[in-house]
């Protein structure tokens, strides 16, 4: 690798890698993807006459169990980053003259596309079970935006706790509080049927507004609080993620 290469191509480079990771890693696969829609198809056909939600449980549904694909493929990224500098492999891209931002930078988008994926895989199930959102196309590209911004937020993140972490064990640990977070939240039942205590947790968690939004760009009438909301916690999460990824990445790496 020439010593002059750009950051953008760095980061390429390493995107390129990564994937390559998580190709030969089934198990990453599985989470990111196939239990998402194990789970679906759980809850859905399962549970879902058990919930009173006023609409057809597939189309309530479908925000949460999009918000929980978010979290299931991310303790692979924690423990990826964890890798990366537990086995020392940082050092041979230091001696490589690879750019330090373009590590991380590479996680964070293999861990947007990997996800993007598991995303538009379970909207394809829920179609197929039945979802019949009223959202305009303005209104998809708002869900969209939503999701990509919550997948970016939530990948720093996970890299600032994977490089937290001691070892392997403890990175794909340290994601458990990511991944349960939905289930305390409006994505399988509204918040306001949960019992004292449980429903003050899901109001004011970061997860039940981002889910609430994408409900209303999906039912075609966007709640501008929930928007907001969910954009304001998506960007303080992000800031977060990144000033602690930078600082550790700096004093590990």
């Amino acid at each position: 690798m020439s010593t002059t290469s750009a950051p953008l191509t760095d980061a390429a480079i390493m995107l390129r890698r990564n994937f390559k990771h998580t190709v030969r890693y089934p198990v990453a696969l599985f989470n990111a993807i196939l239990l998402p829609i194990v789970m679906m198809l759980i809850f859905v056909y399962v549970f879902g006459d058990a919930f009173s939600v006023g609409v057809d449980y597939i189309d309530y549904a479908t925000p949460g169990m999009l918000m929980m694909t978010v979290g299931y493929g991310l303790s692979a990224t924690a423990t990826a980053v964890n890798s990366d500098m537990t086995k020392g492999i940082i050092n041979r891209f230091k001696v490589m003259d690879v750019s330090r931002s373009a590590v991380l930078t590479g996680h964070v988008v293999s861990t947007v596309v990997r996800t993007a994926v598991a995303l538009a895989a379970i909207i394809g199930v829920a179609f197929l079970m039945g979802f019949s959102p009223s959202a305009t196309f303005a209104h998809w590209l708002g869900a969209i935006g939503i999701l990509l911004l919550t997948v970016f937020a939530v990948g720093w993140l996970t890299i600032a706790m994977g490089l937290a972490a001691k070892t392997l064990e403890s990175a794909g640990f340290a994601t458990v509080p990511l991944i349960m977070l939905p289930f305390l939240s409006s994505a399988i039942v509204p918040a306001e049927k949960m019992g004292p205590g449980a429903r003050e947790f899901a109001e004011y968690q970061p997860f039940t507004p981002i889910i609430e939004a994408l409900r209303g760009f999906f039912n075609g009438t966007p709640s501008t609080g929930h928007t907001i909301a969910a954009i304001a916690w998506c960007v303080g999460i992000a800031v977060v993620g990144y000033l602690w990824a930078r600082a550790k990445f700096n004093k590990r790496g």
